[in-house]
């Protein structure tokens, strides 16, 4: 691969910067209430997106960053359509973006230095989705090659960032339906693909002919190398479901194969195939890591909604009705790094395809989007697709999954309205800040088609959805840190009365959560996760609340370095999360400390509140918390960044 100029593939650190990290962080200012209110349960139209929402991700607390595919979208940018936008959540506003190549069905996910990566595509386009004459740009769209692309964004929240989207810097090997995973020393591992874009030989899937089973990393390591599951699972082995366990090894999931990859030794150990479904595109379940947390010592339990139980040969098969075929409705956990064995959990109510879950504050997902016939994809002059969507009968009804609830019941619809809006092949979703979750797109169409006798035209239309704990009173506490290390000394939260609804005893069950929403496209959130702290808490005879806050746990592939937002939530009701850097904030091995044991949790008998928070803090944007220890983890750091000049 070759590497753009920037800050993110220098070799050296600084130095100075990394003792400033061990050494000190800034607290930040408290948030209060959302801004924005909202009912309970309930899908509300928001906005416009300006481009369909193929891929979308949460840059800053007030930015989602949408890129589409390559089509006539009404919204200009450099005198051609723009493929890609900033959507302003607190005005709901849009400004265009510029991306030059293709990027149809690219994969993504942040660097642990904050900075987004979006690789891979299609060829050049021109109307209705033909490939283009010049791959280096034309009319009518002027875009060029994106298969091997890779494209920089570092978000801002002023409007003025935009795109790196440079012909001068690309992959190893081109890439169409790629997965991006972080991994623990913030660089990205980038899997599989296919060579060429568009249905080949009237395939809906992927084939031995434009099959890319290799993968890559960035910053690079060398070229491109084997990955055996990519050759042992055609033809459903694009998007292949991949996630960074606590072991530091892979998991993937592909068509009906799984492995345990050890990218380090580049070691493959199949484990038994995933039963019931296809859950990879185009069957499309929702999937996702559970939360990771103190009471299960942070061990990664992978679950798997919904998808189709279509076998390898049907395909092919090109007069298979794949809009009539039924979605299947089982779904299946596995905890990879304790037993390869999988089990089976709670049904859907019904089956679904492109279903997507999305991670909440309070430990439960939001269930959304997809169909309950059919599969991704879309296709021309097909005589069963339904305008040319490869699926039907759009479900509107969210759930809400809570994976400790007793099995039987964790999957509800109480208090739950439906969307009116139907959300197919491309659409995506992602947690914001208030809690509230950003849903848009759904295009099964070649190229931008409206028009009232469209099945499934091409959606701009932006939806908010409100959990169940929206419009309760948030808590709001002081001295949460805009940096977390992966071990290292606690840190103290305070609390007022009101933030525990009234009640000293609501302490005992108050968490602190980590959650990365991820890159969210075609059902999937790439790297989302979900990660509770360890916590104690003191309540004084004054009244004073302190939660102690252990950093994170001493294991970076726990949670990856990077951006990520941090919620402190009292009886299921989340306060409004607030953007944080997990680790160094730099490419790179991160320091790892011993954690500081915490102190024993005490609850005062009859404690009196004598001030609203009743205890010293600090609340200032400007303090600055002093991490003991800090010595260790400078001289730790020097030695890596040593070793890495050194190599």
């Amino acid at each position: 691969m070759v590497l753009p100029c920037r800050n993110i593939c220098r070799k050296t650190v600084s130095l100075l910067s990394i003792t400033a990290w061990v050494r000190a962080a800034n607290i930040l200012p408290p948030l209060g209430q959302p801004t924005k209110s909202g009912s309970p349960g309930q899908f509300e139209y928001v906005g416009e997106s300006g481009v369909s929402g193929q891929q979308i991700f949460l840059g800053t607390p007030n930015k989602v960053f949408i890129i589409d595919k390559t089509e006539g979208n009404t919204m200009q940018v450099a005198e051609h359509p723009a493929w890609a936008s900033e959507y302003d959540i607190r005005t709901n506003s849009v400004r265009p973006m510029d991306v030059l190549s293709s990027t149809f069905c690219a994969g993504g996910s942040v660097l642990g230095n904050g900075t987004w990566m979006n690789v891979g595509g299609n060829q050049a386009v021109t109307t209705n989705g033909d490939q283009a004459a010049s791959q280096t740009g034309g009319g009518p769209y002027d875009d060029w090659d994106g298969r091997k692309a890779v494209r920089f964004f570092t978000p801002c929240d002023d409007g003025s960032c935009n795109w790196i989207d440079d012909p001068k810097m690309y992959m190893d090997s081109p890439r169409w339906y790629p997965t991006l995973e972080t991994l623990e020393n913030g660089s990205i591992i980038i899997i599989g693909g296919c060579i060429n874009g568009g249905f080949v030989n009237g395939n809906f899937v992927n084939d031995a002919g434009q099959n890319n089973p290799t993968y890559e990393f960035y910053p690079s390591t060398g070229p491109k190398l084997p990955l055996g599951i990519l050759n042992n699972t055609l033809p459903a082995n694009l998007f292949p479901l991949t996630w960074l366990l606590p072991s530091g090894k892979l998991f993937i999931q592909s068509n009906w194969g799984a492995e345990i990859f050890d990218y380090k030794k580049a070691v493959e150990t199949t484990i038994n195939n995933i039963p019931h479904a296809v859950r990879t595109y185009p069957a499309s379940a929702a999937t996702a890591m559970l939360p990771l947390t103190p009471a299960n010592n942070w061990t990664a339990t992978i679950v798997f909604c919904g998808g189709s139980n279509v076998q390898p040969d049907q395909w092919f098969n090109q007069t298979l009705n794949f809009a009539a075929y039924p979605t299947d409705s089982s779904c299946v956990r596995i905890t990879p790094d304790v037993s390869h064995d999988w089990s089976d959990d709670d049904s859907l109510p019904e089956g679904r395809s492109m279903g997507s879950f999305i991670a909440l504050p309070d430990g439960t997902f939001f269930l959304g989007n997809g169909a309950n016939t059919g599969v991704a994809g879309y296709g021309v002059n097909i005589s069963w697709t339904i305008g040319h969507s490869y699926a039907d009968h759009p479900i509107f009804s969210p759930l809400i999954y809570n994976p400790n609830a007793p099995s039987g019941s964790r999957f509800s619809r109480e208090g739950l309205g439906n969307s009116t809006i139907p959300r197919m092949y491309h659409s995506s979703a992602t947690l914001l800040p208030d809690g509230s979750i950003f849903v848009t797109g759904s295009n099964p169409n070649p190229d931008y088609t409206v028009g009232p006798n469209v099945a499934y035209p091409t959606e701009y239309r932006v939806e908010r959805f409100y959990p169940s704990y929206y419009s309760k009173t948030r808590p709001n506490p002081q001295g949460i840190l805009d940096q977390l290390s992966y071990g290292g000394s606690y840190f103290n939260v305070t609390l007022a009365l009101d933030d525990l609804a009234g009640d000293y005893n609501n302490v005992k069950s108050t968490t602190v959560v980590v959650i990365r929403p991820g890159f969210s496209t075609h059902a999937m959130n790439m790297g989302m996760r979900f990660v509770q702290l360890e916590t104690s808490y003191t309540v004084s005879d004054k009244g004073g609340i302190t939660l102690h806050v252990s950093q994170l746990p001493p294991n970076p592939a726990i949670i990856a370095p990077g951006p990520a937002m941090i919620f402190v939530v009292v009886n299921g009701v989340p306060s409004v999360g607030q953007f944080i850097m997990l680790g160094t904030g730099q490419l790179g091995t991160q320091p790892t400390l011993s954690p500081q044991a915490l102190p024993v949790a005490s609850l005062a008998t009859n404690p009196s509140p004598s001030s609203p928070h009743g205890v010293e803090h600090r609340n200032s944007a400007s303090a600055i918390y002093w991490q003991p220890g800090a010595v260790i983890a400078i001289i730790s750091v020097a030695v890596a960044v040593v070793l890495t000049l050194i190599s």
